[in-house]
């Protein structure tokens, strides 16, 4: 598929962290920017039926590609189980059977790593994704999400709706939700960082043992995975996108303290969650159907997004 040509492109969260880059990936490879559409959420709700036939008449797509999500780190997945559940499936489920009833010729689904079983062996291979229940604190989300790929696969079965499944492992760069309230582990601890060294606080608390393992992946690798597979991948196959590598929380916290400056002390609460134990993907399927391979070397990323971080604190309030 030539995405550079006649496809009208609408990106569902493209306003977001990951839809901004995406915007840009697609702008690179010769999208015309007026055929790349972004459904604001104060104008289309797309958790309701009414406004997703809008969205549809008022764009008129070729190629739907669903990055939105209701979703957070593991306090908001406590926080909000019932809600991430039917934001998520309400959402993907409208957008799929009008994809269908309007003849769309691509549709592209993001998943979340969240859905792999609690126990996946490592590295996660595609085919292990209905070997278990996903890790507690965030299963409402994941299933609902989970949900979505066995959808595109009925429906490329029984109405031959081209639709593709991507499964990114957890996203940082610049331009992430730093919020502490509902930011993923790598925001939430270069802020935390961050605003120690600026207070000069002499300890700063970070949730769970360190011990639980996780994959980074870096957005903009994201952001072109996605080009890739929109254009050259078209199975039903859920694949997964990530860098390949993995890391314990531990040395996470290591890294960043070392790259912020923070002098202090960092507490363990053990207490909190440590979420799922570890979290690495296999990636070959990636490489081998669409060509796709992670660029960006994790401590370069990492530097990237606290020197973006730090530019952006200036313009709030800091946390204390």
């Amino acid at each position: 598929m030539d995405l550079s040509k006649e496809e009208r492109i609408v990106v569902t969260g493209g306003a977001g962290f990951l839809g901004k880059h995406l915007q840009q990936e697609l702008l690179k490879r010769g999208v015309p920017r007026e055929n790349l559409l972004v459904p604001r959420r104060e104008d289309y709700d797309l958790t309701k039926e009414d406004n997703v036939i809008r969205m549809y008449d008022d764009m008129n797509p070729t190629v739907v590609i669903h990055l939105a999500a209701e979703v957070g780190g593991i306090g908001a997945n406590r926080e909000n189980p019932g809600r991430f559940f039917y934001a998520n499936t309400a959402m993907g489920l409208h957008l799929i059977e009008y994809a269908r009833l309007y003849g769309i010729k691509k549709f592209v689904q993001i998943g979340t790593v969240c859905a792999y079983p609690k126990f996946t062996p490592v590295p996660f291979k595609e085919e292990n994704l209905w070997n278990g229940y996903p890790e507690e604190t965030n299963a409402p989300y994941a299933i609902a999400k989970k949900a979505l790929l066995v959808m595109l696969q009925s429906y490329r079965q029984q109405y031959g709706l081209s639709g593709i499944y991507l499964l990114p492992v957890n996203l940082y760069g610049p331009g992430d939700n730093f919020d502490l309230n509902s930011s993923h582990v790598i925001p939430a601890l270069i802020r935390k960082f961050c605003d120690a060294v600026d207070t000069g606080a002499n300890q700063v608390v970070v949730w769970g043992t360190g011990q639980a393992s996780r994959e980074f992946f870096y957005v903009e690798d994201a952001a072109r995975g996605i080009a890739m597979a929109t254009e050259s991948y078209d199975g039903p196959e859920p694949v997964n996108l990530g860098a390949g590598f993995e890391i314990t929380i531990r040395e996470l916290v290591g890294k960043l303290k070392e790259l912020t400056g923070f002098k202090g002390k960092v507490i363990w609460d053990s207490s909190k969650p440590d979420g799922q134990p570890r979290r690495c993907l296999d990636v070959s399927r990636a490489k081998k159907l669409f060509g796709f391979e992670a660029k960006m070397p994790f401590d370069e990323g990492l530097k990237k997004t606290i020197d973006w971080w730090r530019e952006e604190a200036i313009k709030i309030p800091s946390s204390g």
